[in-house]
């Protein structure tokens, strides 16, 4: 398990706004913070360096937060780890918390981003004590 202060995360989300409120959110508590625009992106940047976590927008365009999820998980097969990944999306219907589960990620928020349901989750995944 990790500490925050040195914990890697990559925020996968293709909204500015979005974008700036997790990332001043998180970079307070002391998380190490990369971010992608879109799947493709995401995906590139798990080829060069091996983060923590993912934060992973759902709708997003050139390629989606569950493709690029399906993407990581084969590009992970041969590895001997499996990142960590949160889907975050406004659907808040169980399929869609099914779907997200199903194609490979760990966990699922709604949005708007809420820290403190953020931290419970990654204390539930044992990212962090």
């Amino acid at each position: 398990m990790e500490n925050s202060a040195s914990l890697s995360i990559l925020l996968v989300e293709d909204n500015i706004l979005n974008q700036k409120l997790i990332f001043l959110n998180l970079s307070k508590l002391g998380f190490k913070m990369d971010i992608a625009n879109n799947g493709q992106e995401a995906l590139d940047m798990i080829k060069k360096c091996r983060y923590d976590l993912v934060i992973m927008d759902l709708m997003m365009p050139v390629m989606d937060g569950l493709q690029a999820t399906s993407e990581i998980r084969k590009y992970e097969e041969g590895l001997s780890y499996s990142t960590p990944i949160i889907g975050l999306t406004a659907n808040t219907f169980d399929a869609d918390r099914e779907k997200c589960l199903a194609q490979g990620m760990d966990e699922y928020m709604a949005k708007p981003f809420e820290l403190d349901l953020f931290m419970a989750l990654i204390k539930q995944l044992g990212i962090i004590k």
